[in-house]
């Protein structure tokens, strides 16, 4: 007897009318993940290397589709979360709705979903929209696979100052051009030439308000080492690269050899003359080290100290430097910390200090990388919160302020805190460490 075998899922015909029932109500994403699952299976078979050049190819055509329909869905998710607010809260409220915090909800409910931060989240929701204002023929090479989303957002982004009109002049212009055989910053390099012709005044005003957010920061990176950002006019920058690099040269142009790179002088002499030290190494350290408890026991232990929201350094690598250090220790085991002490006498925001370094000064949202900028309580003040550290958490402005709107909670669960949306959907806060 022979046995009658049912086909495949991805050997169905979508439109077959007697299709079996699946638990996924998304016919569409049935027949996507069972695609994905056959073509997987077949990663590890035999190829030429011409046929894995074109199927890798192909793969990045399908992505590019994917995530053109993921832009799409987020749209729609935006105009049916925005047009159920305005039904709840009714025709006359209605007017009273912040679009402001309607987005931030969009954009936070987005993140979540797509396991990424709110910048990354905001960042998605607006380019989907500004796509279905304008952009039509950017759309088009977007669902066809042609460009990819990094592609697709630096124009977008690039373009957000411009009105649905200006946009599609702007996708008029841009269509002149062969986009697909373009990299990202060429891309970006002619979006915005095309912006400043195709809105003159508006660029001119937005150079001179930009000036107003010139900032300096600082972001960690490996291996002991950071990243410091003076966010400038332009011509104030070049003028600084410009006088550290005449430092260099003059240093080159001395009798005493140069034992330093043109980057290292560079380096060194930023921070003398912001610091106002002879030496760079010289300058002055106040830092928040965590230091683990194992460590404190065994002189010999490798674990390194870390500076919360930097990363790991050498234990002993604070000590090296020649100017006046201030140290506050806090203890740490497996990376979470248990206690602390400090070396300066009038210190009082100890507990706040306590819950930054918990999280290595991180918000403690899903997926959020923002530095804290609040110490929230997990369960209000309002509702009998008591500020101690467990029921304190470290949040970005951002999240502190989310969970105060609508269908927003956050509350001590079996499992650790934890976040609702308003779809009902849960996420985990992210661990210390």
């Amino acid at each position: 007897m022979t046995a009658l075998l049912e086909p495949p899922i991805w050997a169905l015909d979508p439109d077959d009318e007697e299709l079996p029932t699946f638990p996924d109500d998304d016919l569409d994403l049935v027949f996507v993940e069972a695609a994905l699952d056959r073509l997987l299976a077949s990663a590890g078979a035999g190829r030429t290397a011409p046929e894995s050049i074109d199927r890798i190819r192909r793969i990045k055509t399908q992505l590019n589709r994917l995530d053109a329909a993921l832009h799409d869905t987020a749209h729609d998710f935006a105009r049916t979360h925005v047009a159920a607010r305005i039904d709840t809260a009714g025709a006359q409220a209605a007017e009273t709705l912040d679009p402001d915090k309607l987005e931030q909800s969009v954009a936070a409910q987005i993140a979540l979903a797509c396991r990424t931060s709110v910048h990354q989240g905001r960042t998605r929701i607006r380019v989907a929209r500004d796509l279905h204002n304008g952009f039509d023929h950017l759309h088009s090479l977007f669902l066809a696979g042609e460009l990819d989303a990094d592609k697709v957002s630096a124009i977008v982004t690039a373009a957000d100052t411009l009105t649905r009109e200006q946009r599609a002049e702007l996708d008029r212009r841009l269509a002149e051009h062969n986009l697909t055989r373009l990299g990202i910053g060429r891309l970006r390099d002619l979006t915005r030439r095309l912006v400043a012709e195709i809105a003159p005044a508006d660029f001119a005003k937005r150079c001179e308000a930009a000036k107003k957010t010139r900032r300096v920061t600082v972001r960690p990176a490996a291996d002991g080492m950071a990243f410091l950002t003076a966010h400038l006019p332009v011509e104030q920058a070049v003028g600084c690269v410009a006088a550290l690099d005449k430092a260099h040269r003059d240093l080159s142009a001395s009798p005493e050899p140069l034992t330093r790179t043109r980057g290292q002088v560079m380096a060194d002499t930023l921070v003398e003359r912001l610091t106002g030290k002879t030496h760079a190494t010289d300058i002055d350290l106040h830092v928040q080290v965590m230091v683990p408890v194992e460590a404190l026991i065994d002189p010999e232990s490798p674990l390194p100290a870390e500076i919360p929201g930097y990363g790991p350094v050498p234990a002993d690598l604070l000590a090296t430097a020649g100017g006046r250090t201030t140290l506050r220790r806090l203890i740490t085991r497996q990376g979470i910390v248990i206690g602390g002490d400090t070396r300066q006498r009038r210190f009082t925001r100890f507990l706040d200090e306590l819950i930054r370094a918990r999280t290595r000064n991180r918000c403690t949202e899903a997926y959020c990388d923002a530095p804290i900028h609040h110490i929230d309580h997990i369960t209000r003040a309002a509702d009998h919160g008591t500020t101690t550290l467990d029921q304190g958490r470290g949040t970005c402005e951002f999240h502190n302020y989310l969970r105060e709107q609508p269908g927003w909670t956050v509350e001590h669960t079996p499992e650790g805190v934890q976040t609702t949306t308003p779809t009902g959907h849960t996420y985990p806060n992210a661990p210390p460490g």
